[in-house]
């Protein structure tokens, strides 16, 4: 079992930060890759910021706002600064993920957190 745990998500103003947590538990061999997706009513879940192997990207409408981060093999935050009420949306944490030597990566979700930016 593989678990993804995320925090942090609430209402804030525009112009405001949060910083999203994600914590991995469970049979894990290795992570090969974490990331940030989020998914807004009536609209297509996608990437917001990605990270592996020292490298991180993310999607165009976040680039300069948001940063991802890992800060050890099973954690990994999303600081979010500036919020705009477009960035509005359920946050998902994806992580890729061996569970053992013998395993191929698997990509596993959390449950989401909820981010609400308005006045």
């Amino acid at each position: 079992q593989v678990h993804l745990v995320e925090s942090g998500g609430g209402l804030v103003q525009p112009g405001g930060s949060l910083r999203l947590s994600c914590a991995a538990s469970g049979n894990i061999f290795s992570i090969n890759a974490m990331g940030w997706y989020r998914q807004a009513p009536g609209k297509e879940r996608e990437l917001v910021a990605h990270i592996t192997g020292g490298s991180t990207n993310y999607a165009d409408s976040v680039k300069g706002r948001f940063t991802i981060s890992r800060d050890n093999t099973k954690n990994t935050h999303l600081q979010m600064n500036s919020l705009k009420p477009e960035d509005t949306a359920v946050y998902y944490c994806n992580a890729v993920v061996r569970q053992t030597v013998f395993s191929r990566p698997t990509d596993y979700w959390g449950q989401g957190t909820q981010v609400t930016v308005s006045s």
